[in-house]
């Protein structure tokens, strides 16, 4: 087959480029106002609804998804937590989300996202092709834009008005935008997180963020009989050197003495190694491409920052779709960018704060040492440090 031969032409108002839970809810919000939008993904639908990732919500993210109609099961299923505990010097220190703020996260991981926003899509009818290959973004630039892509040997084309790219850092849609046109901040952290999942009982209720001399601890879950566990690791690491055994001693050295005698341990059920990195792409508008979630920004998982940041993306790009078909109101579009990077530059200073408060950096000195040790004896004896971290963690408003 020549490649520039189209076999089939479509066209629709918005075409969604990534099955993640940033597009699927991009597309389940634009269905529920009636505009039509088709998604395009380059995995399977099986590979899409395992994808194991994280799992806080924050308030208004659950507020929206249940605004979505996708809120249910998550009602019924997620472990709605009023606090988390920093754990240092041998130590456990809450920070009360609730007496803070009067606020709470709920944990409920984003593979159920995932799945609640595809059972939408399919009961709405709307159309997502899956194994979609060779995707390539043209004349976005122009009046009217094209996504091209294949499907088992045939090469589909369609029009349309606009194009959300929402398939990740590694996606197509942020590389189809010329480096001449887009200004990129990075920090790369010269560490990663070993994370496992396991079908054992979480040591707490609420998610232990831990600071020890050999590196940074996670004590996480998935639900009441399900943990996710997490321990710092330099950025060579290789999951290979990495028996169950291997990871529980470790993690339990970095824990106070109670919590360590608590874990229950048992055989993983998946276990990999993410990297750290903070990284924003400016701006998030290309002529009639946007970018949101992960193909705009990357969070080191700290803050609890990245689904929730993929949500309010496109909480704004909907409602700037919405006005503009309903209305004739640009403004929403206009603003999108401006709107999104207010709101992604404080996560990721937050991001990069938790990162740096709890983490072993390998070029510390002594002095770096008692900074932290300094900042989280602050924080755990002021009312208005820990107030600080709560708003933050919770979610800022939009």
């Amino acid at each position: 087959m020549r490649p520039n031969r189209i076999d089939s032409t479509h066209a629709t108002r918005v075409v969604i480029i990534g099955a993640g839970p940033a597009g699927l809810l991009l597309g389940q919000l634009l269905t529920s106002a009636g505009i039509d939008n088709i998604v395009l993904e380059q995995r399977t639908a099986e590979h899409v609804s395992a994808r194991i990732r994280a799992g806080i919500l924050e308030s208004d993210t659950v507020d929206a998804l249940q605004r979505a109609g996708v809120g249910a099961r998550m009602a019924k299923e997620g472990l709605v937590h009023h606090g988390i505990e920093l754990s240092f010097n041998g130590d456990r220190h809450r920070i009360d989300f609730q007496a803070l703020i009067g606020r709470d996260v709920t944990v409920y991981g984003q593979t159920e996202v995932t799945k609640d926003l595809m059972g939408a899509r399919r009961s709405a009818g709307a159309v997502t092709v899956y194994e979609a290959e060779d995707v390539e973004l043209h004349d976005f630039d122009g009046s009217r834009a094209r996504v091209s892509y294949r499907k088992q040997g045939v090469r589909h084309e369609v029009h349309c008005d606009f194009i959300a790219g929402c398939d990740g850092f590694h996606g197509v849609s942020r590389a189809s935008v010329p480096a001449t046109s887009k200004k990129i901040f990075e920090r790369t952290y010269p560490f990663s997180w070993l994370g496992i999942l396991s079908d054992t009982p979480p040591v707490a209720g609420e998610l232990i963020y831990a600071r020890h001399e050999r590196g940074f601890a996670l004590c996480s879950m998935r639900s009441t009989a399900r943990s996710r566990y997490y321990v710092q690791v330099p950025a060579t690491e290789k999951i290979e050197r990495w028996s169950d055994s291997r990871f529980w001693d470790e993690l339990r050295y970095r824990l106070d003495a109670p919590t360590a005698e608590a874990v229950v341990t048992g055989p993983s059920i998946e276990k990999s190694i993410a990297p750290l990195r903070s990284f924003v792409c400016e701006p998030l508008r290309f002529g009639r491409l946007f970018l949101a979630g992960d193909a705009a920004h990357i969070v080191p998982p700290t803050g609890a920052k990245g689904l929730n940041l993929a949500v309010s993306d496109v909480l704004y790009l909907a409602e700037g779709l919405i006005a503009h078909y309903e209305h004739g109101d640009a403004q929403g579009l206009d603003q999108y960018s401006e709107r999104c990077l207010r709101r992604v530059w404080k996560a990721e200073r937050f991001s990069w704060w938790m990162t740096s408060l709890l983490h072993s950096f390998p070029d510390s000195d002594d002095f770096s040492h008692r900074i932290q040790e300094a900042e989280l004896d602050y924080l755990t004896h002021s009312d208005s440090a820990r107030r600080a971290l709560a708003e933050n963690y919770v979610g800022l408003p939009r």
